[in-house]
Protein backbone atom coordinates (compact mmCIF):
# COMPACT_ATOMS: atom_id res chain seq x y z
CA UNK A 1 0.00 0.00 0.00
CA UNK A 2 1.34 3.42 -0.99
CA UNK A 3 2.02 5.83 1.87
CA UNK A 4 2.44 9.58 2.15
CA UNK A 5 6.04 10.68 2.41
CA UNK A 6 5.14 14.27 3.43
CA UNK A 7 2.94 14.04 6.54
CA UNK A 8 5.87 13.85 8.97
CA UNK A 9 7.18 17.22 7.75
CA UNK A 10 3.93 19.12 8.36
CA UNK A 11 4.03 21.99 10.86
CA UNK A 12 2.57 21.44 14.33
CA UNK A 13 0.24 22.81 15.34
CA UNK A 14 -1.64 22.98 12.05
CA UNK A 15 -1.73 26.43 10.47
CA UNK A 16 -4.70 28.65 11.22
CA UNK A 17 -7.05 29.02 8.23
CA UNK A 18 -6.29 32.30 6.47
CA UNK A 19 -9.93 32.80 5.46
CA UNK A 20 -13.39 31.43 6.25
CA UNK A 21 -14.00 30.32 2.65
CA UNK A 22 -12.25 30.04 -0.71
CA UNK A 23 -11.02 33.55 -1.61
CA UNK A 24 -10.68 32.62 -5.28
CA UNK A 25 -14.35 31.58 -5.40
CA UNK A 26 -15.29 34.89 -3.76
CA UNK A 27 -13.21 36.75 -6.33
CA UNK A 28 -14.73 34.78 -9.23
CA UNK A 29 -18.30 34.90 -7.93
CA UNK A 30 -18.61 31.11 -7.74
CA UNK A 31 -19.72 28.86 -4.89
CA UNK A 32 -17.36 26.29 -3.36
CA UNK A 33 -18.79 22.79 -3.01
CA UNK A 34 -16.54 21.85 -0.07
CA UNK A 35 -13.48 23.48 1.45
CA UNK A 36 -9.94 22.22 1.94
CA UNK A 37 -7.20 23.59 4.22
CA UNK A 38 -3.56 23.59 3.12
CA UNK A 39 -1.54 22.12 5.99
CA UNK A 40 1.59 23.99 4.96
CA UNK A 41 0.27 27.57 5.00
CA UNK A 42 -3.42 27.71 5.96
CA UNK A 43 -4.80 28.60 2.52
CA UNK A 44 -8.47 27.65 2.19
CA UNK A 45 -9.53 26.43 -1.25
CA UNK A 46 -12.47 24.68 -2.83
CA UNK A 47 -12.50 20.97 -3.69
CA UNK A 48 -12.24 19.36 -7.12
CA UNK A 49 -16.04 19.10 -7.32
CA UNK A 50 -16.14 22.91 -7.33
CA UNK A 51 -15.91 24.87 -10.56
CA UNK A 52 -12.53 26.43 -9.73
CA UNK A 53 -10.75 23.47 -8.10
CA UNK A 54 -8.78 26.06 -6.15
CA UNK A 55 -7.27 23.71 -3.54
CA UNK A 56 -5.65 21.68 -6.33
CA UNK A 57 -4.62 24.92 -8.04
CA UNK A 58 -2.97 26.07 -4.82
CA UNK A 59 -1.00 22.82 -4.68
CA UNK A 60 0.12 23.22 -8.30
CA UNK A 61 1.23 26.81 -7.70
CA UNK A 62 3.02 26.25 -4.40
CA UNK A 63 3.96 22.58 -4.25
CA UNK A 64 2.40 22.33 -0.78
CA UNK A 65 1.77 18.60 -0.53
CA UNK A 66 -0.97 17.88 2.04
CA UNK A 67 -4.40 19.34 2.67
CA UNK A 68 -7.22 18.35 4.96
CA UNK A 69 -10.93 18.76 4.72
CA UNK A 70 -12.18 22.03 6.18
CA UNK A 71 -15.73 20.74 6.61
CA UNK A 72 -17.39 20.32 10.02
CA UNK A 73 -17.38 16.74 11.30
CA UNK A 74 -14.71 15.55 8.82
CA UNK A 75 -11.02 14.99 9.56
CA UNK A 76 -9.37 13.24 6.60
CA UNK A 77 -6.21 14.46 4.85
CA UNK A 78 -5.02 14.07 1.25
CA UNK A 79 -1.48 14.11 -0.15
CA UNK A 80 -1.48 15.63 -3.64
CA UNK A 81 2.03 14.34 -4.36
CA UNK A 82 1.58 10.70 -3.33
CA UNK A 83 -2.15 10.58 -4.24
CA UNK A 84 -3.15 8.91 -0.97
CA UNK A 85 -5.26 9.57 2.09
CA UNK A 86 -3.01 10.41 5.04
Amino acid sequence: MKQCTHADALPLPEPVPLTETCPECLRDGTDPVQLRLCLSCGHVGCCDSSLGRHATGHHRETGHPVMRTHEPGENWRWCFVDHVLV
